[in-house]
């Protein structure tokens, strides 16, 4: 599946830092920063947002359903200011129940959850990308189990949104190994997985066929449990590319808490 441009339906996989430190000015998010401040000028105005963030899991996907979802300050141990942070962007009931329509249309079991809020994944990128917090938005739980395969299908699901104005943001990391973030000089297994990533991602010769397959088995890649003990954060990658099977174009590859991570935008 193309995306045409005349939908207006955008795709970006992004690293979404540190907890809040990406709000606070951290040293080793200063690339990040702005690169979430500069990559809305890429992207068309979207009339909703469609997050995927590595902090939601369900039993089946499940989206909120609130007209004004509250903040989850999903992280602990930091300055007081991380958890003043305000982002009232309102929910959508009309896009929630669409995407809950086009789920069962793919005989995916999926739910609507009026109480749950928007958690870090959603609002410290989002917060830097479109500050006023006008644009309503909805999140997407990932599915428990976290199995590479039912989280492409995921995004194969939503593919009809292609009528709709609106940017699917995968919120997640491209590289997760907390353990190692601050280390100083370079990680030849960070860089090595993260070429691996790359060529998955953008590589025009890999068949379609090839790219998923890729991405089915990522543990096979150099490195892969090393730069992801847990998966989670890479598996928004996987729901974005359900929506395209497209090749990628990287829009950020940078150093985050000294680690390469990179951002994907379908377009």
């Amino acid at each position: 599946m193309t995306i045409k441009k005349n939908t207006g339906l955008s795709v970006l996989y992004i690293p979404h830092g540190g907890g809040p430190l990406p709000l606070l000015d951290h040293k080793g998010h200063l690339e990040l920063i702005q690169f979430l401040k500069k990559i809305p000028e890429q992207l068309e105005p979207p009339d909703d947002i469609i997050i995927v963030s590595a902090h939601w899991e369900q039993s089946i996907p499940t989206l909120t359903a609130s007209a004004s979802p509250p903040l989850i300050y999903d992280y602990y141990g930091f300055a007081p200011e991380a958890y003043e942070i305000d982002y009232p962007a309102p929910g959508n009931l009309r896009i929630a129940e669409k995407l809950l329509s086009l789920l069962y249309e793919q005989n995916i079991q999926a739910q609507l959850d009026k109480r749950w809020g928007f958690d870090h994944g959603m609002f410290v990128p989002l917060k830097l990308m479109y500050p006023d917090a006008r644009i309503p938005c909805i999140q997407l739980s990932l599915v428990n189990g976290l199995d590479p395969l039912q989280h492409i299908k995921l995004g194969c699901a939503l593919r009809a949104l292609g009528d709709e104005k609106i940017l699917v943001l995968g919120s997640g990391f491209s590289f997760h190994n907390m353990k190692t973030f601050g280390e100083t000089g370079q990680d030849p297994k960070n860089i090595e997985f993260d070429q691996w990533l790359v060529k998955t991602m953008t590589d025009p010769l890999l068949s379609p066929s090839e790219r998923k397959n890729r991405l089915v088995n990522w543990q096979n890649a150099p490195h892969a449990r090393y730069c992801h003990p847990t998966e989670e954060h890479l598996l928004p990658l996987h729901v974005c590319y359900g929506i395209t099977e497209m090749p990628a174009r990287v829009v950020f590859h940078g150093s985050v808490l000294g680690k390469k991570s990179c951002a994907f935008l379908w377009q």
